[in-house]
């Protein structure tokens, strides 16, 4: 065989493989995407529970929640004010110096109302899954309603289920179009959140403290 005849083999062999990667990261990520689907549900449909987990979502100048963030606040006051849960957990990543997530989250909390012992805090949800799992393993949560838009809700759904969770999900943005740079972002995330559950991966910080009171 020519030199360019072997040449476009491995070029379509490449292209091949490359194709059958790209399908089954989509496969992957369509099924954790679907798998909890079900437990999407609007706020006033909410299911109770002992809490809403609220997931950080960035800190706007002046350390103050992003517009994002805020979102899944006010989503999460309503089911507090509606009765459908008796506690907030917010879980923020307050390992980089001047970004404390979770006093901001709190704060924004109770200057609308919210009692400061109705709101616990977890300084080191580094990330959707260590959100999740320590909601469960140092917070004790077996039943939660989860607060965050609804590209991500699917993810923190599987995730949240996976690890002894009873989770149900209620989208902050309920009705709003999804950004698409999210939905690219979330197609690989969520498959990243398999292998992390199918690994059982020990959160990012392993810090146990007990739920800590609003600051």
């Amino acid at each position: 065989m020519k030199a360019g005849g072997t040449s476009r083999v491995w070029v379509r062999r490449s292209l091949g493989l490359l194709g059958l990667a790209v399908l089954t990261v989509l496969a992957l990520s369509h099924f954790v995407r679907l798998r909890y689907q079900g437990r999407i549900v609007p706020l006033a449909e909410a299911p109770a529970a002992p809490l809403a987990l609220v997931f950080g979502a960035g800190l706007a100048p002046g350390a103050v929640p992003s517009p994002v963030l805020a979102q899944r606040l006010d989503a999460a006051i309503a089911l507090w004010r509606q009765g459908k849960v008796q506690a907030l957990l917010v879980s923020g990543d307050n390992s980089a110096p001047f970004h404390d997530e979770t006093r901001a989250m709190r704060r924004y909390l109770v200057e609308r109302g919210v009692p400061e012992a109705v709101v616990l805090g977890d300084e080191a949800g580094l990330s959707t899954y260590d959100s999740c799992l320590r909601a469960h393993t140092v917070f004790g949560a077996d039943r939660a309603v989860l607060v965050t838009q609804r590209f991500h809700l699917s993810r923190a759904l599987f995730i949240a289920n996976s690890v002894g969770i009873d989770a149900w999900g209620v989208a902050a943005d309920e009705g709003r179009a999804t950004p698409w740079r999210y939905t690219v972002r979330e197609t690989l995330s969520r498959v990243l959140a398999l292998g992390m559950v199918l690994l059982k991966v020990e959160p990012g910080s392993l810090n146990s403290r007990p739920p800590t009171a609003p600051r």
